[in-house]
């Protein structure tokens, strides 16, 4: 009987402690559905807007003047004396064509002219001798004009064939293609057997002192390059190698294929540069209003409109704010209207925002916010 009255005691003390613990849990589970959510955010402060953007654009390292070689006389090709990547000096020779008919025009110009002076000789005699029997009233004096005539034709015939005796020489050595300034090879258009006809390119040389990067640009940014204009340019090769360089050239029409204007980008003399690295030119631009630049990550959509969540810095709540963006670039998006300097900027996380939510600042914004409420 006192067993059973023990247990039952138990029983008692038992659901006494049960039904404290389910009342506490009850209570916790109340308050946990009253707690307000306080989501920690990234923020960015929105900055006075710059007055300048930066312009990027890729392209490649080329020599300012390439030329295309060729024979200045017809012929077929003998020789090739050089290969791709070859370096080439002043003066040295390239390739040949045959030269023989070349050498006999020389021979029979310099026949012409061995003819000529023979001619020329024997004018001067029959010349002076009808001078001398004038004088002596044995010839009369349209005799002696004709003799004078006949000297001066001989003599400029004698001029002529020397003419044509270095214009044949000229010929000759156009059979052999020389270079005529400091370069290297990159292209070969002709070889050995290929008839060529006078300046038909055999091969490309291109100079290898004057470096400078083609980039291709835009119409709508084309207005922001003008000879003159000062850039960097930055090369993938080395990420430590900047170069400062200026606009040489742009193109005066567009490309019909591509829409866009070339710009040639002079560099200074630098080793490292090779001929066809590839280079990205960067140049500062008017900013059209000033823009401010946000975030892609901070940018969301609602209604078909572009909205970012802002901050109260008082309340520490985020409200949606519609914003018109102008431009997308390398830095973020430009926005021409709905934000101010100050303004603070949920910059990732949007798709978690609702009206008033409560956040929770990073430390640094918070004690900047702190300060500035007091």
């Amino acid at each position: 009987m006192l067993s059973l009255n023990r247990t039952v005691r138990n029983l008692s003390v038992g659901g006494v402690i049960l039904a404290a613990a389910l009342a506490l849990s009850s209570c916790n589970e109340e308050k946990a559905e009253t707690a307000p959510v306080i989501r920690p955010v990234k923020v960015v402060e929105i900055a006075k807007a710059a007055k300048t953007r930066t312009l990027e654009f890729s392209g490649s390292v080329k020599s300012r003047t390439e030329m295309n070689l060729g024979f200045r006389v017809a012929g077929k090709v003998t020789e090739r004396l050089v290969d791709i990547g070859d370096r080439v000096k002043p003066g040295d020779v390239l390739s040949r064509i045959d030269p023989t008919d070349y050498r006999l025009a020389v021979a029979s110009a310099e026949a012409n002219l061995a003819a000529a002076d023979k001619a020329v000789e024997t004018a001067k005699l029959v010349n002076d001798r009808a001078k001398i029997l004038y004088k002596k009233n044995a010839m009369p004096k349209a005799q002696v004009e004709q003799a004078q005539l006949s000297y001066d034709q001989a003599v400029s015939t004698r001029i002529a064939v020397a003419s044509s005796l270095d214009q044949e020489k000229n010929q000759l050595s156009y059979a052999e293609l020389k270079s005529d300034r400091n370069g290297i090879v990159t292209a070969i258009a002709a070889d050995r057997g290929q008839v060529v006809s006078p300046g038909t390119p055999v091969l490309t040389v291109v100079a290898d002192d004057e470096k400078e990067v083609q980039i291709a640009v835009p119409e709508n940014d084309i207005s922001e390059f003008k000879p003159g204009k000062a850039v960097k340019a930055r090369f993938w090769s080395d990420d430590k190698l900047v170069l400062s360089g200026k606009v040489r050239e742009v193109s005066g029409s567009a490309d019909p294929q591509s829409r866009t204007f070339s710009v040639r980008v002079s560099l200074p003399d630098d080793p490292r540069v090779l001929l066809g690295m590839t280079a990205t030119v960067e140049a500062d631009a008017a900013r059209d209003g000033g823009d401010i630049t946000v975030p892609l990550s901070a940018l969301a959509e609602r209604d078909g409109s572009k909205i970012v969540w802002t901050v109260d810095r008082k309340e520490a709540t985020v409200h949606s704010r519609a914003v018109q963006v102008s431009d997308f670039t390398g830095e973020g998006v430009d926005v021409t209207q709905g934000l101010k300097p100050g303004d603070l900027v949920v910059s990732a996380g949007t798709q978690f925002m609702t009206e008033n939510l409560k956040v929770k600042l990073p430390d640094i914004i918070g004690q900047v916010t702190a300060d500035l409420l007091k």
